[in-house]
């Protein structure tokens, strides 16, 4: 297979690092993980981030359920005052949505790093998140109020 190194099944290069070089010699600069793995030598979200430092590693993985957790706070918070204009409610949701939006994508690239510890705390985070913002745990419902949330709920 064209990109895969014999001994490394499931590692795959990256296309910039495939022809590299001003005589088109291949080099191998970075190495794609295209199976889950188990390791602290990761790059989550940016280059070179967190590496091969055990300390980052644990930083980045804090990252990623911070804003899964996050993700569900949005998913679940009423920000947005009753009585306030339309055009300001409108486009204080649509501020709201852009966020969640954002913050989901980035932990869905975390994830897509392979690494099984971002992968577990990203799931983690959106399990205490709906925990704490979403179920009736800590939660009592207000008879007067029908809308749980000011967005509408996640959809893929």
């Amino acid at each position: 297979m064209e990109g895969m190194e014999h001994g490394h099944m499931g590692v795959m290069a990256s296309p910039s690092s495939m022809m590299s070089g001003s005589n088109g010699m291949m080099h191998h600069k970075m190495m794609m993980h295209m199976t889950f793995f188990w390791g602290t030598n990761a790059e989550v979200l940016f280059s070179k981030w967190p590496g091969s430092s055990t300390g980052m590693y644990y930083v980045c993985l804090l990252f990623v359920f911070a804003l899964a957790v996050i993700v569900e706070w949005l998913s679940h918070c009423r920000l947005i005052k009753a009585g306030s204009s339309d055009v300001v409610c409108g486009l204080a949701q649509t501020f709201l949505h852009t966020i969640r939006v954002g913050l989901a994508y980035m932990v869905m690239l975390a994830v897509m790093s392979f690494n099984v510890g971002v992968f577990l705390v990203a799931v983690a985070g959106h399990t205490v998140g709906f925990l704490l913002f979403g179920s009736r745990v800590f939660k009592k419902p207000d008879p007067e109020d029908e809308k749980d949330s000011d967005l509408p709920p996640m959809s893929c």
